[in-house]
C-alpha cells in the first residue's frame, strides 16, 4: 500500500493531513492524486460519497496553487450550499500550513455583499454554487482569467437539479487551457455530453464499477401494505436502539408529516426540507452532525451535502423514482471503511423498482422480515440495562442528596427498585407493543387493490385535512392557532409554544398544519385552561390567538379584541378576517383553508 508521500503530496499538505488522521490513501486517492499533479490532465472520476474524493482532487489542486498571487486559480462547483461549505472547510484544513493560500466560499442564501468583499481581498481557490458564481461573474467580482483547474463535484446531482445551462456558462467563462475534473457517483448521458463538450483527452477513473452502490452497504427491503408504512418504520427504528439515520421521503409534505408523527411519538427526530428557512436548515443539520438529533427526516435535495461518516442506516420511506437518487441515498452510509445498511419500506407496486435498482447497482436486496414486538422489547430492555451499567457516577457530587434518597426508598426491596427503574426506562415500548397491530406482508392481487385504495385514502385524507369537516378524537377538543407554515410553525414549534405558557404537561393530540394557521387538539378538561393561559402569549411582536376551532370568525375576532390583540396588516398572516369578507356561517377552517 502506497503512502501520500509516495503519491507526490508536498510536505505542508502531508503535515496537515497527518494531523487530521489520514494514514493511507483510499483507492480513489491513489488513482487520482498522481494523475492530477500533472498538467493538461482532464478526468472523470466515478465514485460514491464517502470514498475520499474531496482529498483526491483537493490535495493536488492546493499543491498546484501559487500563493504569491491573489488571482483565482481553481474553481470547485457544488450543487448545494451545504456541500459548498463542507468542501471549503476541508480545503482550509488541508492548506493550514501553506502561507498566503486563501479558500473562499460563495453560495446563495447568504449576503452577497460580504462575499464580494471576500473575493476582492483575493482567493486563489473559489468553492461555489453555480447560480451565485454566475451572479458574481456578471458583477465583475469573480475574475476567472487565471483559472487553471475547474472541478465539478457531484456533477450528476448538479445536472439533475437543473444547473446544466449554468455549468455551460461558467465553463465558457474560464480559459480553454485548463484542467477540467468531473466527479460523479453515477455515469449518465448528461455527464457524457459534458465530457464530450468540455473535456479533452480525459481519463476515466472508476472506483468499484459504474453506478455501483457503496461496497460496505447492505440493501434490505420490507414489503408492507401502504397503510402499514409508518408502523413498519417504527418497528425498524425501535429494533436498533443505537440507530443514527436519515429517513428519506419523496415529498416535502410527507417529510413533515413523518417527522411530526415521530416527534409526537417521542422520538428524537427533526425534519429537513425546502419549506424551512436556510437558518432552520443550518441549525437542523448542525444538530444532526453533533448527534443531538438521532433521526433526520429529509427530502433528497435538502440532504445534499450533509456528509456524516458514522450513519448506521439510511431508511427509504418508499423508493425514489430515479435509480441515481437511490445510489446517492445509500452512499451516505457505509463510509470511511464502516459498514452500513440501506433499508427500504415499500408497497407492492414498488417491487419492480427494487429489481431495476438491483440491476443498476449490481447488488441484490435482501427481503427482510419485520421484527416481532417481543424481539424489539428484548433489544430495548438490554439496551436500557447496558446504558444503566455504563453510567458514570460522581459520588462526591451526589453525596449530599443520598441520605434523603435512601430514606425515601428504604421501604423498597432490591427487586422492587429494579422493576421501577426498568419500567421507567422501558415502559413506553412495553405499553405500545402490548397492543401493537400485526403487520402482514402482502402478496397477491387482492392486497394490491387494497394497497391502491389505502394510498388513495391517504391522499384523500390529506385533502380532508385542508377542509372544514373535522371532528376531534374522543375526549379531545380542537383549538385554533393563528400561526401556520408560512410563519415556520410546525408540530415542534406548536408544542414548545404551548408548553412555554401552560405550566405542567398538557397532552397534545392531532395537529393540522395549514399555510396561515394551525389546529391542535387537547383533552376536553384542559381546553379552557389552555385558551386562558395562551391569551398572554406572543411570538416576537405578534399576539398569539388560540380559540375554539368551531367558533365563527366574528365571535373569535370580538373575543380577541377584548384581550387587546393587535390587528396585523393584510400582507401578514391575519389574526382576524375583515368584516366585508365575513360570512356568518363561515368558520375559521373555511376561511384559512
Amino acid at each position: 500500500m502506497k503512502t501520500f508521500e509516495e503519491l507526490g503530496v508536498s510536505s505542508p499538505l502531508l503535515r496537515a493531513i497527518e494531523e487530521l488522521g489520514y494514514e493511507h490513501p483510499m483507492p480513489i486517492q491513489e488513482e487520482v492524486i498522481p494523475y492530477l499533479l500533472g498538467t493538461g490532465n482532464d478526468i472523470i472520476a466515478l465514485a460514491q460519497t464517502g470514498t475520499g474524493k474531496t482529498a483526491a482532487y483537493g490535495l493536488p489542486l492546493l499543491q498546484k496553487v501559487d500563493p504569491s498571487t491573489r488571482e483565482a486559480q481553481a474553481i470547485i462547483l457544488s450543487p448545494t450550499r451545504e456541500l459548498c461549505l463542507q468542501i471549503a472547510a476541508d480545503l482550509k484544513d488541508y492548506s493550514r500550513y501553506i502561507d498566503g493560500l486563501i479558500v473562499g466560499a460563495v453560495y446563495g442564501g447568504a449576503s452577497i455583499e460580504s462575499q464580494i468583499r471576500s473575493l476582492r481581498k483575493g482567493a486563489q481557490v473559489i468553492v461555489a454554487t453555480p447560480g451565485r458564481l454566475i451572479d458574481l461573474m456578471k458583477r465583475g467580482v469573480a475574475k476567472l482569467d487565471a483559472v487553471q483547474n475547474v472541478v465539478l463535484d457531484e456533477a450528476d446531482e448538479m445536472l439533475s437539479m437543473g444547473f446544466s445551462e449554468s455549468i455551460d456558462e461558467i465553463l465558457e467563462g474560464v480559459p480553454t487551457e485548463r484542467n477540467t475534473l468531473l466527479f460523479s457517483a453515477t455515469m449518465s448521458k448528461e455527464i457524457e455530453n459534458i465530457a464530450k463538450g468540455y473535456l479533452h483527452g480525459y481519463k476515466e477513473i472508476v472506483v468499484g464499477s459504474r453506478n455501483e452502490g457503496a461496497e460496505n452497504v447492505n440493501h434490505i427491503y420490507y414489503l408492507v401494505h401502504a397503510r402499514d408504512k409508518y408502523a413498519a418504520l417504527k418497528r425498524v427504528v425501535d429494533y436498533y436502539p443505537k440507530i443514527y439515520a436519515i429517513i428519506f421521503c419523496r415529498t416535502r409534505i410527507e417529510t413533515q408529516e413523518v417527522a411530526d408523527q415521530l416527534i409526537k411519538d417521542g422520538y428524537n427526530a427533526e425534519p429537513l426540507h425546502g419549506d424551512l428557512s436556510q437558518v432552520q436548515r443550518d441549525v437542523t443539520m448542525q444538530k444532526f452532525r453533533q448527534h443531538q438529533t438521532q433521526l433526520l427526516v429529509a427530502t433528497d435535495v435538502a440532504a445534499r451535502g450533509l456528509d456524516v461518516d458514522d450513519l448506521t442506516h439510511v431508511i427509504n420511506y418508499g423508493l425514489p423514482e430515479d435509480v441515481e437518487n437511490y445510489t446517492h441515498r445509500s452512499g451516505r452510509t457505509g463510509r470511511a471503511g464502516k459498514r452500513g445498511t440501506s433499508i427500504s419500506i415499500i408497497h407492492l407496486r414498488e417491487r419492480g423498482r427494487v429489481r431495476a435498482i438491483e440491476r443498476t447497482i449490481g447488488k441484490a436486496f435482501e427481503a427482510g422480515t419485520l421484527p416481532e414486538p417481543k424481539e424489539i422489547c428484548t433489544k430495548q430492555l438490554y439496551h436500557a440495562i447496558d446504558r444503566l451499567e455504563r453510567i458514570e457516577v460522581d459520588e462526591n457530587q451526589i453525596a449530599p442528596f443520598l441520605p434523603e434518597v435512601y430514606r425515601k426508598l428504604d421501604w423498597l426491596t432490591k427487586e422492587d427498585l429494579i422493576k421501577r427503574v426498568v419500567g421507567s426506562a422501558f415502559g413506553r415500548f412495553l405499553s405500545y407493543y402490548a397492543d401493537a397491530p400485526d403487520i402482514v406482508q402482502p402478496s397477491g392481487k387482492k392486497e394490491l387493490r387494497e394497497d391502491r385504495q389505502a394510498r388513495n385514502g391517504d391522499k384523500a385524507g390529506r385533502k380532508q385535512r385542508t377542509s372544514a369537516d373535522h371532528t376531534p378524537e374522543p375526549g379531545y377538543k380542537r383549538l385554533f392557532l393563528n400561526f401556520g407554515k408560512r410563519d415556520n410553525f410546525y408540530a415542534r414549534e406548536i408544542m414548545n409554544l404551548v408548553n412555554r405558557y401552560v405550566k405542567g404537561k398538557v397532552r397534545i393530540g392531532r395537529i393540522d398544519l395549514l399555510t396561515n394557521c394551525s389546529f391542535f387538539e387537547v383533552p376536553e378538561e384542559d381546553a379552557a385552561m389552555v385558551i386562558k393561559k395562551m391569551a398572554r402569549a406572543q411570538v416576537g411582536d405578534r399576539r398569539v390567538v388560540v380559540d375554539w376551532a368551531d367558533r365563527t370568525p366574528a365571535e373569535a375576532a370580538a373575543r380577541a379584541a377584548e384581550r387587546g390583540a393587535k390587528k396585523p396588516k393584510r400582507k401578514q398572516q391575519p389574526d382576524f378576517v375583515p368584516k366585508k369578507q365575513l360570512n356568518k356561517k363561515q368558520n375559521w377552517r373555511q376561511f384559512f383553508e
